[in-house]
């Protein structure tokens, strides 16, 4: 039996990955914050999947990740999907302290602890699989917090990606435009949200990349809608 972790699995992006990865080999390890939305997907998921446990614990704060990582146990992952993330959609000059370390938490330093302490532990033929963002390559006005943490998130993986190489274990970089999520929600603006890419595009392009043969690396993945990045 494998076993997936996925962070941030409660909605979005993440709720689409473990639904189109659910399997009857598969156990599926979802975190998420939201109680109510991740029993929801876990009571979708389980008649498809060997097994579902929902872990409920706040990234943001080291503790919340030490809790995690207990809380999945020391069985070795074959899939860390770093997917969960925060976005402060702000001038710089109105950026608080909070919102930069919540940012920092959710968005690097929780993908740091979690990827430090799995991978060593992880089979040949597992993979880490970081949901990044256009944001990762581009700078956006208003978003400086979100460019930084997926600009230092993609500069972390690419290196562990060099040190897992030998070991056969693939480090997969997804880079979605703007996705029609609940994200947008709590973004001042008029977007467009019916011209975005949809969180199943995202999984799909997952669960494509991680059916190649254990020998071949799908490495970087970008995802745009025909209407621009937005």
């Amino acid at each position: 039996m494998k076993r997936y972790l996925i962070t941030g699995a409660s909605r979005g992006i993440g709720r689409a990955i473990a639904e189109k990865l659910a399997a009857p080999d598969v156990a599926l390890l979802l975190h998420g914050r939201d109680t109510v939305a991740l029993a929801d997907v876990c009571k979708t998921v389980k008649p498809h999947c060997a097994g579902v446990v929902d872990l409920i614990h706040d990234l943001a704060v080291t503790s919340g990740v030490s809790d995690l990582i207990a809380a999945v146990g020391k069985d070795p992952l074959d899939l860390l999907v770093n997917n969960a993330g925060v976005a402060i959609v702000k001038l710089v000059g109105e950026i608080t302290s909070i919102e930069w370390q919540q940012t920092v938490g959710i968005n690097i330093t929780a993908p740091f602890l979690l990827t430090q302490y799995f991978a060593p532990k992880m089979p040949p033929g597992s993979s880490i699989v970081n949901i990044l963002s256009i944001a990762a390559k581009t700078g956006f006005a208003n978003w400086s917090t979100y460019c930084m943490s997926k600009f230092a998130l993609e500069g972390f993986s690419q290196s562990v990606r060099e040190e897992l190489r030998d070991r056969k274990i693939r480090v997969i970089n997804i880079y979605p435009a703007a996705t029609n999520t609940d994200i947008w929600k709590s973004v001042e603006g008029n977007w467009p949200r019916e011209k975005m890419i949809s969180p199943n595009d995202v999984a799909s392009a997952v669960a494509y990349a991680l059916s190649r043969p254990a020998d071949v690396a799908l490495e970087n993945i970008s995802l745009s809608s025909l209407a621009g990045n937005l």
